[in-house]
């Protein structure tokens, strides 16, 4: 596939497609759109960064658990609810220097999805090209290559952008059996904060206060049978439930419960 050699350290390479050209369903890329996007990635990456900067991110909980994971494996797979991308994707992009962490981050095939691709290429994240909802099977495979080949952690949201919100989907806890690689649960909270009413994604208020939550490792055996990962999927769900929780009590100084 073009554009699938193993990026350089840091650079935030994409997989699959040639950048700002041609998209990885083949479809070549306007002179219009893509000077749009050349016009808008760096300004929308900017107000993403603008976003982070006026939060205090007051607490970080947890992070021994990136620490340990970190020193025994390559590449992890990093999961959090598709409500708390804004500032568990921060966490993890700020912890990528100084670190053996490249961060990766799966975006959808089409066109469109060429401008969310160069902005976080501008983040500095790791491009793995796919649609859960659309090619799962191939970006399964995209996301399995970036994960054993170049050691991207590539971030999964097991509820996904449709939903039902909350409820995690086998997909996660499969890559985890077929990898041998651990996921790692974590989960924000915001003293203040803006619910988008048709998913609840979570926008913090500028000037909001910030917990980040980091759990522990949660790793899947690969003989692991159907009513083994149905059970783990049900563990990571309140794993997820219980960082949040975390990052909760940390932003309010209370013990988690």
């Amino acid at each position: 596939m073009t554009g699938s050699a193993a990026p350089g350290p840091g650079d935030g390479g994409l997989r699959g497609g040639l950048y700002g050209q041609v998209s990885i369903s083949g479809q070549r890329l306007s002179f219009v759109r893509r000077q749009l996007y050349r016009v808008a990635a760096p300004f929308v990456a900017g107000l993403v960064r603008l976003w982070w900067r006026s939060c205090r991110v007051t607490v970080v909980t947890g992070a021994e658990h990136l620490d340990a994971v970190l020193a025994r494996h390559p590449s992890f797979l990093p999961v959090y609810w598709h409500q708390h991308h804004l500032f568990c994707a921060w966490y993890l992009l700020s912890q990528q220097a100084g670190r053996p962490l490249r961060t990766g981050f799966l975006i959808s095939p089409s066109r469109d999805g060429e401008l969310g691709a160069m902005i976080m290429r501008r983040l500095g994240g790791h491009v793995v090209r796919g649609s859960s909802t659309r090619t799962g099977a191939l970006a399964m495979k995209e996301v399995f290559q970036a994960l054993m080949r170049e050691q991207v952690s590539p971030v999964l949201n097991p509820d996904g952008p449709r939903g039902p919100r909350f409820k995690c989907k086998p997909g996660a806890v499969l890559l985890a059996q077929m990898s041998g690689r651990p996921l790692l649960p974590l989960g924000f909270a915001a003293s203040r904060a803006w619910l988008v009413h048709w998913d609840k994604f979570v926008l913090p208020w500028p000037g909001a206060r910030i917990a980040i939550a980091v759990g522990a490792p949660l790793e899947v055996a690969r003989g692991t049978d159907a009513a083994g990962v149905e059970r783990i999927q049900k563990e990571l769900e309140q794993r997820l439930y219980a960082t949040f929780k975390a990052a909760r009590a940390a932003l309010e100084g209370k013990p988690a419960g």
